[in-house]
């Protein structure tokens, strides 16, 4: 009977297990792919429908901007634009123009019902870039029109100008057009056979689209509310409640009434707080995905490199060839769990390095898109801005001021196409920097960190040790943190930016833990622990000295799993010493020191027979054959080190497997032996107990010796991993 309070922990553990198994061999395939495929497929199956669900709607809320203004003004006597007097537009402008925009609705509607998996992808897809290439080439005809229609062409005077809505409408046309691009290259893809028809994503993909809805509509709605109180044109309206809600506040236009200014409260905070919502999808999707796909590929093409240029020596060959049968060394006098121990040194090399790359990588890339977000948007400003006489040095000014949120407001667009131009310029600027400043965490404040401490310890942090070991040990530090992070593991960005990395990188797939839970897994795996041991007792007690050593093996492996739980989801996540993983591969079954299970790792991997990505097999009894399909090698791609599954988590689920195993063989030779009791008409359990034992004997002799040479090896010298007990984080050498 299971104790009070157990069962819901252990049921909903059982849901959330279920949940995480579905659409495994999917997974698994995609991580195939991401270290092994080219990845520009990735953009198209993931990439580009996220990047049309978020500008699709922002397309289609510059299209309403379009459509509730009139296209032209004219401009009285020593104006300017913003005092320009309408110029009705023609009717059938107008009803083209809504034509245009429910056409997109429905487009959008449909990509979104399909991410939400409501619609399906051969429906779904026509529908969407079908309808978006109609709104795109509507806008552009209507454009067309009023550009160079006898009936609407402006003149060249002075007098006449065009409207934000005019230039909103440039903007949608544009817009439209790329979207439904990209979706025609995610639709061959599918058809092509690169990956299913359907989009596999997570969470915080799948609602991106739905956030960046309703912010855009938070900001429309608030912009028609303030713009009628305040006597604004609507277009207006969406141009401060843009640079108010993302915080610029450049106050060319504010709240004048007592009822704008008392709903400027609830407004503000809710809009903000919708923004925070879509910045962090937006970031989730750079982090989670981005950086997992370009750290992938910089591994992957590090090691192929790393193994080419091995292949080149023949002292480098010999690194990453298993001994020959009969042979006890390599060139360079070591043994195969040395050589082993070589590889698995230069694996973790490769990760160090490709890592460090990747680190710096995505903060030039992030720093290129602000940069051209900051130049190219400020020579647009300053081509708006001629008639207020602006410099290219004032919209570098004016634009930098923008995109670091500061909005002194002494330079502020006043042109039709200025102001249209700044809102979907800001909407790009401001997570631009929001991902550039988790980037520069990684790196650039690393490195500033890392020289305040080595600094500190000549001031008010003085060390251990004299000041010329201070100077060594610090420049090595400060180097190994701009060039590698020396364990090879990533820090935790200081501050909030932190804390968010912290929540995006363990992935949406992984089960949620709680204290509830864990407890009960703890508890179970106690009680476990300690009955095994009192098997083991009691056999030992008999004389049986093969059951004796079978429950000690299960007392180990459970031991082992109580150790290796808490260490999953840790940040930075948990990484082993090579003696470490060689003594949870002696309890699942390999061993180091034999080359059954060692292969020569390829340069390049073949995906055809199914996924490789951490499938390295320890699974198979001493006296069955070892095909090629089931080597690995620790450079490989079936080395654990390899993939995306963090090394605690293999290990567990690896640790589980094999004590799931054993306990159903106990349980069949146990069932075998009972039968064949009761075929000799003896009561198993009891008169039986020692025919029982005696067919105990003889079912698990083969299992004696693998046994005694586990409790060899972990004992033997100081090459070998003891387990430590359990709570403890690491392992320690046996003396």
């Amino acid at each position: 009977m299971n104790d009070p309070g157990l069962d819901k922990p252990i049921g909903d553990d059982a849901k959330n297990r279920e949940k995480q198994n579905e659409g495994d061999d999917d997974d698994e395939m995609e991580d195939d792919q991401t270290y092994m495929d080219p990845s520009r497929w990735w953009f198209a199956s993931t990439a580009f429908p996220l990047l049309a669900g978020t500008f699709g709607p922002i397309a289609s809320a510059f299209n309403i901007c379009a459509l509730v203004q009139h296209w032209r003004v004219s401009i009285p006597p020593g104006g300017t634009e913003e005092h320009g007097i309408d110029v009705p537009d023609p009717s059938w402008l107008i009803a083209i123009n809504a034509v245009s925009l429910v056409v997109a609705l429905i487009a959008n509607m449909s990509l979104l019902f399909n991410m939400a998996r409501r619609l399906s992808f051969s429906i779904a897809q026509p529908i969407t870039i079908v309808g978006w290439y109609i709104s795109s080439f509507l806008l552009i005809g209507l454009l067309a029109a009023a550009s160079h229609s006898s009936s609407m062409e402006l003149t060249a005077a002075e007098d006449r100008a065009f409207t934000q809505a005019f230039y909103y409408a440039i903007m949608a046309a544009g817009l439209y057009v790329i979207v439904a691009s990209l979706m025609v290259i995610t639709v061959y893809g599918a058809y092509a056979g690169h990956y299913p028809r359907e989009f596999k994503l997570t969470m915080s993909q799948r609602t991106l689209m739905l956030q960046t809805i309703s912010y855009l509509v938070y900001l429309e709605s608030g912009a028609a509310v303030f713009a009628h109180i305040e006597g604004w044109m609507f277009v207006d309206g969406v141009y401060w409640a843009n640079y108010t809600l993302l915080t610029i506040g450049l106050g060319d236009y504010s709240p004048s009434t007592h009822l704008g200014r008392s709903l400027l409260f609830p407004f503000a905070i809710g809009g903000i707080i919708i923004l925070g919502l879509v910045i962090g999808s937006i970031r989730s999707l750079v982090l989670e995905r981005g950086k997992k796909k370009l750290g992938a590929r910089m591994i992957e093409k590090k090691r192929q490199a790393y193994l080419k240029k091995l292949e080149r020596k023949k002292k480098g060959r010999a690194k990453i060839t298993p001994l020959s049968e009969g042979q006890e060394r390599t060139l360079a006098g070591k043994t195969e769990k040395e050589r082993r121990e070589e590889e698995f040194n230069m694996m973790r090399k490769i990760q160090d390095e490709a890592m460090s790359r990747r680190r710096w990588t995505a903060l030039a890339i992030s720093a290129t898109a602000w940069l051209f977000l900051w130049l190219v948007g400020a020579m647009v400003f300053w081509k708006a801005e001629r008639n207020q006489q602006w410099t290219y040095f004032g919209a570098v000014y004016f634009a930098y001021v923008s995109l670091l949120t500061i909005g002194y407001g002494d330079f502020t667009p006043e042109s039709n196409s200025g102001k249209a131009f700044y809102v979907f310029w800001a909407l790009l600027a401001i997570p631009t920097l929001t991902i550039l400043i988790s980037n520069m965490g990684d790196t650039v404040v690393k490195m500033i960190r890392d020289l305040t401490l080595w600094l500190g310890e000549f001031t008010v942090l003085p060390g251990e040790g004299g000041t010329k070991d201070r100077i060594r040990k610090g420049a090595r530090n400060v180097k190994e943190g701009i060039l590698n992070n020396s364990d090879g593991t990533e820090e935790e960005t200081p501050g909030f930016l932190g804390e968010a990395n912290h929540d995006t990188e363990k992935g949406e797939g992984q089960p949620k833990h709680n204290a509830e839970t864990d407890a009960a897994n703890d508890k179970l795996a106690g009680d476990f622990e300690n009955a095994e041991m009192q098997e083991a007792d009691d056999d030992a007690a008999e004389g049986d000295e093969i059951g004796k050593d079978i429950h000690l093996y299960h007392y180990l492996l459970v031991k082992e799993i109580r150790r290796v739980m808490p260490e999953i989801g840790q940040t930075p996540p948990k990484k082993y010493s090579y003696h470490e993983w060689a003594w949870f591969l002696r309890l699942m079954g390999e061993d180091e020191n034999s080359t059954k299970f060692h292969r020569k790792a390829p340069v390049k991997e073949v995906t055809g027979d199914g996924p490789q990505m951490q499938k390295a097999v320890t699974d198979i009894n001493n006296d069955e054959v070892v095909s090629e399909q089931n080597q690995w090698s620790w450079l490989g791609a079936r080395s654990p080190l390899m993939g995306d599954t963090e090394e605690a988590e293999w290990v567990l689920e690896r640790l589980s497997m094999t004590l799931e195993r054993e306990l159903r063989k106990q349980r069949d030779q146990q069932k075998g032996a009972d039968s064949d009791m009761k075929k000799e008409g003896l009561q198993p359990g009891k008169d039986g107990r020692e025919s029982e034992k005696e067919t105990k004997n003889e079912s698990l002799e083969s299992d004696k010796s693998r046994e005694d040479s586990a409790k060899t090896d972990s004992r033997s010298s100081s090459n070998t991993y003891r387990p430590s007990s359990p709570g403890t984080s690491e392992g320690k050498p046996a003396s």
